[in-house]
């Protein structure tokens, strides 16, 4: 790796910065949304448990203090109590389509580094094999093969690196879309449980359901 990095050119250290970037991203995005993934039904169900003793401050504090979606989707029907079950639904629907790009922040730069790292260890390589033939004309017959065969190396180590990053990317890029894809679903059942809920929670306190 050391002579590797010592003799690749720019293009090995575009490429080593490009990876850095990739897992700095992708360890980012992954911690968030671990920490977004709650277990939404047991923290529904705490949630419940405080609304049907009327205290709502202590539930929306709780919300506040509790990361993730779902957190939030509870949040703002607790702060539409007083508004009709369709208003209720509106603000739910509301603050979820808010968190999905919240969740969704970065991943497109992981596609880009998956589908951009490729080009440059190409470039890498076909500047690497330009710079070889340029030696191999200047030194005309009296070149070495071993002189041939380290310039190859080190030209397709460019096209190697890259690969390598974009394979990380692509697979970290789709770890973190079902991360999403598993947090959207606990939204919408949490969204459908809490609508449910709030009509029966209405209805108990006197209050004319929409």
């Amino acid at each position: 790796m050391t002579n590797l990095m010592g003799n690749g050119g720019p293009v090995i250290w575009l490429l080593l910065g490009c990876g850095f970037c990739v897992a700095l991203l992708f360890l980012e995005r992954l911690f968030n949304l671990h920490r977004a993934q709650i277990a939404a039904d047991d923290f529904l169900k705490g949630v419940y448990n405080i609304l049907n003793r009327d205290n709502l401050v202590e539930a929306a504090t709780i919300c506040q203090e509790t990361p993730g979606p779902v957190a939030r989707l509870t949040l703002a029907a607790v702060l539409h109590h007083d508004d009709t079950l369709e208003n209720i639904g509106r603000a739910i629907e509301d603050a979820g389509l808010e968190e999905i790009p919240r969740m969704e922040r970065g991943l497109g730069w992981l596609a880009t580094f998956a589908r951009i790292t490729p080009l440059i260890g190409l470039l890498g390589t076909v500047l690497g094999m330009m710079e070889m033939m340029l030696a191999a004309r200047a030194h005309g017959p009296l070149i070495q093969s071993a002189n041939l065969a380290d310039g190859l190396w080190h030209a397709l180590s460019a096209t190697a690196l890259s690969l390598v990053i974009a394979i990380l990317a692509y697979a970290g890029y789709n770890l973190l879309v079902s991360r999403i894809e598993s947090i959207l679903l606990d939204m919408e059942r949490s969204a459908s449980a809490l609508t449910n809920f709030m009509r029966q929670w209405k209805k108990n306190r006197g209050a004319f359901p929409a």
